[in-house]
């Protein structure tokens, strides 16, 4: 819902009618809060009455496809407006760091310096979201996906 708002919010264009070519990459995203893991839902940053915005979904495998008419540069934060999650250095949606619980981002297994949210989106990253003490992390922290060929 809201989709278009959210695009002109953001400053991105939808993509109407198909994806963009210029930029074409895909990453995985697992999401965890409080130790369990969240799915991605499917056609986040597709409409229909909108069309295709150029971060966006396909299904719930947590893949992200990045298909842009121009070349420019793509974040985290970027993906998370267009899905209209808040998404901040310390908040997942309304998950908000506090005493022994916070928010981590891995990209590939390696912990994620500074602010999350400007993680520039790279080819084939697995990134890792995840909210909630240490002891709830995912164990190991997720590292790689097989990408489907084509991907």
């Amino acid at each position: 819902a809201d989709l278009a708002a959210r695009l002109r919010a953001i400053g991105l264009p939808p993509l109407n009618p198909v994806e963009g070519t210029a930029v074409h990459i895909h990453q995985h995203l697992d999401l965890f809060v409080d130790g369990h893991q969240v799915p991605v839902p499917a056609l986040v940053g597709i409409d229909p009455s909108v069309g295709f915005a150029p971060l966006h979904t396909h299904d719930s495998s947590g893949v992200v496809h990045v298909e842009s008419p121009t070349v420019r540069t793509y974040t985290l934060g970027d993906f998370f407006a267009v899905w209209g999650v808040r998404f901040t250095p310390s908040c997942l949606g309304g998950y908000c760091s506090g005493g022994d619980r916070r928010l981590r981002v891995y990209v590939n297994g390696a912990p994620v310096p500074g602010d999350p949210t400007a993680l520039v989106l790279q080819p084939h990253q697995e990134i890792v979201v995840a909210y909630g003490t240490a002891a709830q992390l995912p164990s190991p922290v997720p590292s790689s996906y097989r990408f489907p060929p084509g991907l």
